[in-house]
């Protein structure tokens, strides 16, 4: 009975490997007349067509996300790109890392061909990130300047049961957006941009980037506290307010206009909102446009959840001018007269507040200026520059935040007499920051500010001394312009006067018959 048991089953095994040595050699025999009798370039439709032919009894969809559409990027890629660095499971075996100059972080990717497995909602979905070589002479990959990748065509294959498709693309992919947009956000080095003229006709180019090291934050600017708080949480209200703004039909972004003498810190401030929001800045200088068409590229070309700063606007454009086309210059080349139009006040307000400002969303703009009382009042409404924000002179408050930073102490017995001259010398954040840093020792640096802080008040007193007789010596002549003009009407009323009464004499003499000339 054993035996027969066991010569059925020797039987049963010379049988299976028999078969799988007909479907090996099978196989060898189809790959052998498939690479040497048909072109290469029928492999991959050969070999879909197979796939097709299995995936019909399959209950599994497959979606394919290509990292290009046409010639420009496909944000789905890039955001899956993102969201699969911190999704990698323990068992894959190869990972891709990077970590650009000066970035904050390492960056994080799947390498070639392996596969990610997700849970989402309690349904399972597969992650494989597919890389090929293309022989087409003509493909070009507009974004990758690594020349061994220009002719590589990479894309993601998302594989789910068919009854997800529903979840996937009105819940799990767009969670996936949002996920990596966040990343992204929180990830990013701050950068600051500046217009490459070389590119004004490429949107891509436009601006040039370099990464922003500046360290000011609200808690180093010397200024009020109620006036910091005041920022911070309008700043906090405003990122907040996406819908808000669509609900009562305003573009989202916000001006402000910061003016003050120089050294006050103003682009201190605009660091540190930076910093603060995690924003790029755009420096925007409109002295070298040539029309309101470049700044509205320039609109264009920026990037949302970013601060736009135009610089001492009030030297920038000519804004008392209020002409719609105003013309610089006009010139010959090569015969012919050309007009160089600039950019004029009517395309600024279009700029900040017209159709063109809805390009984007939670965008900063912020002006600066030395002198507002030179700025045009269109300019400054509500609309346009939202919060004006006055940056004084250093006060009491601001000193004491500026020797903790600068000395490392909070009081000092000669922190009153600093305080007290302080309300009256009229000196900026920077000037005071200047004295602190001369000295190591704390002490010969608040003695070196409390001269400096005399010599300022005595400079000030100088000049108001001065100013005062200048004012007076205008005055002089206007006095004596009208005491003359008094003498010069005196003597003609006298001699009307005088006129008037001879006249008379004449008169009375005619009446009573005398000659002229007779008593």
């Amino acid at each position: 009975m054993s035996s027969s048991s066991a010569e059925s089953k020797m039987a049963l095994a010379k049988t299976v490997l028999s078969t799988i040595g007909s479907v090996a050699a099978t196989a060898m025999l189809v790959r052998t007349i498939v690479h040497d009798y048909i072109p290469p370039e029928l492999h991959e439709y050969l070999f879909l067509g197979l796939k097709n032919m299995f995936t019909k009894f399959s209950n599994q969809l497959t979606m394919v996300i290509d990292e290009f559409d046409g010639l420009v990027n496909n944000e789905i890629y890039e955001a899956v790109a993102i969201y699969l660095g911190n999704k990698l499971s323990p068992n894959i075996r190869r990972l891709k890392i990077s970590k650009p100059e000066k970035e904050k972080n390492f960056n994080i990717i799947m390498e070639r061909n392996e596969e990610v497995t997700d849970v989402y909602d309690g349904q399972t979905f597969k992650w494989i990130w597919l890389c090929r070589q293309t022989q087409a002479k003509h493909f070009y990959n507009p974004r990758d300047m690594n020349s061994t990748l220009k002719s590589e065509i990479r894309s993601f294959e998302l594989t789910f049961h068919k009854k997800n498709k529903d979840i996937v693309l009105n819940s799990y992919l767009p969670y996936i957006m949002k996920e990596a947009k966040l990343q992204k956000h929180e990830n990013k080095t701050i950068k600051i941009h500046t217009v490459d003229y070389e590119n004004m006709y490429n949107l891509h180019d436009m601006w040039k980037p370099m990464n922003l090291d500046h360290p000011a934050t609200f808690g180093t600017i010397a200024m009020e506290w109620d006036q910091k708080d005041m920022i911070l949480k309008d700043l906090e209200r405003f990122v907040k307010r996406k819908d808000y703004y669509r609900k009562v039909g305003k573009a989202w972004k916000r001006g402000y206009l910061l003016f003050g003498p120089p050294g006050t810190g103003k682009s201190s401030l605009i660091a540190a909102m930076a910093n603060y929001l995690n924003f790029d800045i755009y420096d925007l200088e409109l002295t070298a446009l040539r029309r309101n068409s470049d700044l509205r590229k320039l609109l264009v070309a920026t990037a949302n959840k970013s601060i736009l700063v135009v610089e001492d606007i009030d030297c920038t454009i000519d804004l008392q001018d209020n002409l719609a086309n105003r013309t610089a210059a006009v010139h010959s080349i090569n015969g012919f007269h050309q007009e160089e139009s600039k950019v004029t006040l009517s395309g600024l307000l279009n700029f900040i507040d017209g159709l063109w400002s809805s390009c984007g969303d939670e965008r900063i703009i912020i002006f600066t200026t030395n002198h507002i009382e030179k700025l045009d009042p269109a300019l400054l409404r509500p609309g346009r520059m939202d919060v004006h924000i006055h940056m004084a002179y250093c006060t009491p408050c601001g000193f004491k935040l500026l020797a903790v930073n600068y000395l490392g102490i909070k009081d000092h017995k000669l922190f009153k007499e600093i305080e007290e001259l302080i309300d009256t010398a009229n000196v900026t954040p920077a000037e005071v920051a200047e004295q602190l840093l001369k000295e190591d020792e704390a002490e010969d640096s608040l003695k070196g500010l409390i001269n400096f802080l005399h010599k300022k008040i005595k400079e000030k007193e100088e000049a108001e001394v001065e100013a005062e007789a200048k004012a007076k010596k205008l005055e002089i002549p206007h006095v004596e312009d009208e005491v003359e003009d008094s003498l010069k009407g005196m003597i003609n009323f006298l001699h009307k006067k005088k006129e008037g009464a001879e006249n008379g004499i004449k008169e009375k003499e005619e009446e009573n018959g005398l000659p002229n000339g007779g008593s």
